[in-house]
């Protein structure tokens, strides 16, 4: 994986995730090889943060590492200076770009110039640091990811994409119920069906939710209004009306199932304060993996 670009989750094959998983786990509590010692890691943000910003930090920190935030006050990418510009300026001073932003093309335009890798921290498009951190998550928790049944309430978003493609990479059975106008991209989709073809996984797309998440291992959901969609709200928590997962839809799933949620959440909105604080709920394991996860992408992109 050195030197290798993650702009999308699906820039990964089955094995280079099962490789991060495997460096995430011995290093998790263990003492941490200085694979950056010496190199410095660009945090690019147009988008405010708390666990992307603070979990790349620490993890450049314990690698060894020097990590820089740019905010898009300091910066103005595309408007104070041109993406290509800043893309081989850095390029020039820094080791890597983990780039947090709105639209995927710019993320593409600043790998394609800056001639060091660059990380998608996020984009309005997809979330591939969230998706590993949720798939480490439930390897841990059901000991195996094959064939495992997730189903995703709510908003085909960023995290949504990342979700469907790195559940088809990895085998798990994916089921989605959203309301009418919120899908998933259609091209994403099809994308996410060939490689569930490889992987021998499933993906099935449902209008109610409690047919989604009959029996399934793992409920997960997301906001209903993203970074960027403020105008919408009022509109969204609408259209998801009877898209909350609570208590009772929870009990349709199967027994045990793993509660799942990016944050931040929404008490009151697409999750329950009750499902929030369930015994079930693994959303601060979730949110500790970041750390994990990001730090063996680090290690082996530039280690």
């Amino acid at each position: 994986m050195k030197g290798k670009n993650l702009l999308s989750v699906a820039d990964l094959t089955a094995a280079e995730i099962g490789r991060l998983f495997q460096v995430a786990g011995e290093t998790k509590g263990a003492a941490i090889p200085q694979r950056l010692k010496g190199k410095a890691v660009a945090l690019l943000f147009e988008k405010p943060s708390l666990r992307t910003r603070v979990s790349f930090e620490v993890a450049v920190s314990q690698l060894g590492g020097k990590a820089l935030y740019l905010s898009q006050a300091e910066v103005g990418l595309g408007k104070r200076e041109s993406i290509p510009d800043v893309a081989r300026t850095l390029g020039r001073l820094v080791n890597a770009l983990v780039v947090r932003t709105f639209a995927q093309a710019d993320l593409a335009l600043l790998a394609r110039w800056a001639g060091v890798p660059v990380i998608n921290a996020l984009t309005d498009d997809e979330h591939p640091c969230q998706a590993l951190a949720d798939l480490l998550t439930i390897k841990q928790k059901k000991g195996r990811l094959e064939r495992v049944a997730l189903a995703y309430i709510g908003d085909g978003n960023n995290v949504c994409h990342s979700l469907m493609l790195a559940s088809a990479i990895m085998g798990l059975d994916f089921h989605m119920a959203h309301p009418q106008g919120y899908a998933p991209r259609p091209d994403l989709v099809e994308k996410a069906q060939g490689l569930a073809r490889e992987s021998g996984a499933s993906l099935s797309f449902f209008e109610r939710p409690a047919d989604a998440v009959a029996g399934v291992e793992v409920v997960y959901t997301d906001v209903w209004t993203s970074m960027g969609q403020e105008a919408q709200a009022e509109a969204r928590r609408k259209a998801f009306a009877g898209y909350q997962v609570n208590e009772a839809l929870l009990a349709r799933a199967g027994k045990g199932a793993l509660f799942m949620h990016p944050l931040p959440a929404h008490r009151g909105e697409e999750v329950s304060a009750g499902v929030m604080e369930h015994p079930q709920s693994v959303v601060f394991d979730q949110a500790e993996n970041r750390l994990h996860v990001q730090r063996a992408l680090l290690a082996e992109v530039l280690g």
